[in-house]
């Protein structure tokens, strides 16, 4: 009776949450694209972009990363 343990590797986690993070950060950016705060560099509408970094980065972490089943 031999059981087979499976490690979940920690960088599938760090794309977890990159991932959350991420679609957390651009909900937050477009959500104030129409009232962008009063800074100098506001119109590049940063949030957004360094959401969708996130996304992709932990979207490709989690596919990279992800448990796979072994016979």
């Amino acid at each position: 009776m031999s059981e087979r343990h499976h490690i979940i590797p920690v960088w599938f986690f760090v794309g977890l949450l990159l991932l959350t993070y991420g679609a957390l950060i651009v909900a937050s950016g477009i959500a104030e694209w129409r009232n962008p705060p009063p800074t100098v560099l506001a119109n590049l509408h940063a949030p957004v972009w360094w959401g969708s970094l996130m996304v992709v980065l932990g979207g490709a972490y989690i596919n990279a990363f992800r448990p796979r089943r072994s016979s």
